[in-house]
């Protein structure tokens, strides 16, 4: 039966934005859905105004509306979202090739969310993206704020990525890659490359980034003449892949999480960038928190 659409009846203090005596601090509709894994802020507005939120069993569309997360329930698509103070999950899987990240209950292949085997996960995403034939390590939370704080370029975490192509890399092509590649829409920009081995049929090249571009690592060698047989990413800041087999995950001890974010911050010394990347003849694109693109198809994908 199709939900009656009515429009919410909010309190006084949700209309004017001031909380009342009793209440804690109040958080924006859209945001909330945001930090949830669900939309970016602008994407929340519109299903919010479309009429897909719901607040206490009531639809809300009304822009700008706040919400008191420990007291209210917001449901959407017939997920009821994780109150305030639920208990936050952090989980590494090694993720296998033909697996995608993504939310999007409508994908018909397997999902990363789906692999994580803890009956009590609730409602996670990954952090960032690997493309479909990606293999390596990929972060699962429903913090997020750590989710923001491990994948946002000012922060800093660096992913290591061991890639084997077709052919003998020369010390050549080696210093190219150092320097930066010209693609159509950007430069890469590795922090380092080293050759792991290699022999006239294949090489075994190790890359860090801290921040991955769509396909970029493809990419990349394709330009060189390269083309890439096998990538897998194998670090991510102070975790590693070892004795963690492919298609398999583990929780994250608390002394891992604590180390990321202590990462983070010691990393964290200039001011957020306000671009990232421009294509020729297109408006600037900004960064969007990790959570923005979950359940989107539109979604920037990682190398």
């Amino acid at each position: 039966m199709k939900k009656k659409r009515t429009p919410a009846v909010r309190p006084e203090s949700l209309r004017d934005g001031q909380p009342g005596p009793d209440e804690v601090e109040l958080v924006r509709l859209n945001r909330y859905l945001a930090l949830n894994g669900i939309a970016s802020r602008r994407r929340a507005d519109e299903l919010i105004t479309e009429g897909e939120v719901m607040v206490d069993d009531e639809i809300v569309t009304e822009l700008g509306t706040k919400i008191d997360p420990t007291r209210q329930r917001v449901e959407i698509d017939g997920v009821i979202l994780k109150p305030e103070g639920e208990r936050k999950r952090y989980y590494l899987l090694n993720k296998p090739a033909g697996v995608v990240c993504t939310n999007d209950r409508r994908e018909n292949r397997p999902r990363a969310i789906d692999l994580i085997g803890d009956r009590n996960k609730g409602r996670i995403y990954t952090i960032g993206r690997l493309d479909e034939d990606t293999v390596g390590l990929v972060l699962l939370t429903n913090d997020g704020d750590f989710a923001y704080r491990i994948s946002h370029p000012r922060y800093g975490i660096k992913k290591t990525y061991m890639v084997t192509v077709h052919g003998r890399i020369t010390e050549a092509e080696v210093t190219k890659l150092r320097e930066g590649v010209r693609l159509s829409d950007f430069r890469s920009n590795f922090e380092k490359v080293w050759v792991k081995k290699r022999t006239e049929m294949r090489s075994t090249v190790m890359l860090v980034l801290q921040e991955g571009r769509n396909r970029e690592i493809r990419r990349v060698f394709a330009k060189l003449g390269f083309p890439v047989r096998d990538l897998r990413r194998v670090e991510i800041g102070n975790l590693v892949e070892r004795g963690l087999k492919v298609g398999h995950w583990r929780p994250l001890q608390r002394d891992e999480v604590a180390e990321l974010l202590t990462l983070a911050d010691e990393k964290n010394a200039g001011p957020v960038p306000k671009k990232v990347w421009r294509r020729p003849g297109a408006r600037s694109l900004r960064w969007s928190k990790p959570e923005d693109n979950v359940g989107s198809r539109q979604g920037r994908r990682r190398p």
